[in-house]
């Protein structure tokens, strides 16, 4: 009894084609949970394309790549820091190629590991991690292999400011740019622009740009009746009427029911929040499973392998053994199964 992610493989597979055309240069991105795929079957299908270099989030990503069967070049996005032995001992690596983002980082390595290979990561308006313009100046990269710039930009990105960016990175010396979340036509003339190779890293948009061709389910493990004020659960919540517990696949192990904060930037996004937080407040969490063609409220907090789902009226809709769908975040989901088939 799973929790189960379908893909049309046919078609994903067509998707990953057409955007390698369009984007020459991409470097597939592997990371965390292998944006719901799992990591190894990211690393097959980054094989299938016959592209030359993954890029992975930690220096922890870069065994299970291999394992699965990857065995050419291997980007690390998280800046190397000292205090991490395992990233320390992959600078030692012939195909690995680590990031850096600070001078002081830059400097020792010069001193502790000479030959290694690195991108030098450019502070952008992310603010997350990168050398600063006025930090340019003290870049020296001698007895290192330098294999380019990095330009991590916002997910809206601007062309103007990896313009900018790499122009200035280039003045200072020349290397390949590595860029992230232009669309494909700004890649194109970023690329046209740059006088260096260009390349850019490509995740969501890579596994997950054509959501049509993927199918979410959960699977029915278990139905009950329950009478208004029945008491049920962990927490022996009543029942708010009659109606039927619906048992599911899929609990918090998985990642079902968590979501990342999302900035409430919209009068939109503000509702939709209120209305959420009065749903809740009256004991009915909003579930992300389908049962008789609408979602169903939690009857109780998820469980660690499954969810218990409340279902009023007459009927259950569903019977032992059916599958519902079920709406996941997909980096946030860990599947039982992922069937790569026909739809």
């Amino acid at each position: 009894m799973t929790l189960r992610l379908n893909v049309d493989a046919d078609a994903w597979r067509s998707h990953h084609r057409s955007l390698l055309e369009q984007v020459p240069g991409l470097v597939p991105v592997a990371k965390g949970n292998g944006y719901g795929f799992g990591l190894e079957n990211c690393a097959r299908e980054a094989v299938a394309l016959g592209v030359d270099a993954i890029a992975v989030g930690t220096a922890h990503e870069v065994l299970p790549v291999r394992l699965a069967g990857w065995s050419r070049d291997v980007v690390v996005l998280n800046p190397w820091r000292p205090a991490d032995p395992l990233a320390t001992s992959l600078l030692e690596d012939e195909h690995v190629i680590s990031t850096v983002s600070r001078t002081r980082d830059l400097d020792q390595l010069r001193q502790s590991h000479q030959r290694a290979r690195i991108i030098l990561e450019l502070d952008t308006t992310m603010h997350r991690h990168g050398l600063r313009a006025a930090d340019l100046d003290h870049v020296v990269t001698a007895g290192l292999a330098l294999e380019g710039w990095a330009v991590h930009l916002p997910a809206n990105g601007s062309l103007e400011e990896a313009t900018a960016l790499a122009r200035a990175a280039l003045a200072h010396q020349h290397a390949p740019v590595w860029v992230s979340h232009l669309s494909v036509a700004d890649y194109a003339a970023f690329s046209t622009e740059m006088p260096v190779e260009t390349r850019m890293r490509v995740g969501t948009r890579l596994w997950l740009g054509a959501p049509e061709v993927l199918a979410t389910t959960a699977t029915v493990l278990d139905v009950h009746p329950v009478k208004r004020g029945d008491r049920l659960g962990y927490h022996q919540a009543r029942a708010p009427r009659d109606g039927f517990i619906v048992v599911t696949s899929g609990g918090t192990a998985h990642g079902i029911a968590l979501a990342a904060p999302v900035p409430q930037r919209s009068l939109r996004q503000r509702i939709n929040t209120i209305a959420d937080g009065v749903m809740r407040a009256a004991g009915n969490a909003l579930s992300p499973f389908t049962v008789g063609g609408r979602k169903r409220p939690f009857a109780e907090p998820p469980h660690m392998h499954s969810s218990m789902l409340f279902v009023a009226g007459r009927r259950p809709r569903v019977e032992v053994g059916d599958e519902v769908p079920v709406t996941c975040r997909m980096t946030t989901t860990r599947f039982d199964e992922v069937v790569l088939g026909q739809r």
